[in-house]
């Protein structure tokens, strides 16, 4: 995967792109406020791009950009890319798991 975002994370800190959240519940349509508080809990994200530091402490089995991740529930910030896609910038001690492929 490619960074596109232009954010670059620093030391230990990792660039997610969370799972999107459904627009609606079967026929009920979600209020932006409700979609937001839903994305913050959401723990499905793909990992964008790592610190230079990031993982130093794990062993092989490292997370590269472009796996799918699951992180712990309302890690990290958000920040907002100049093109309007919203990211998370968590610690890498925040992933706690790859999704398999």
């Amino acid at each position: 995967m490619t960074n596109s975002s232009g954010i670059e994370p620093l030391d230990t800190k990792c660039l997610v792109l969370p799972d999107p959240v459904e627009e609606k519940i079967g026929s009920i349509i979600l209020a932006d406020q409700t979609k937001e508080k839903e994305a913050w809990k959401r723990q499905k994200c793909t990992l964008v791009a790592k610190g230079a530091s990031a993982f130093s402490d794990w062993g092989s089995d490292k997370p590269e950009a472009g796996d799918r991740i699951f992180v712990a529930q309302y890690a990290g910030s958000k920040i907002e890319a100049d093109d309007g896609t919203v990211y998370w910038i968590i610690n890498d001690e925040d992933i706690v798991g790859r999704i398999a492929a």
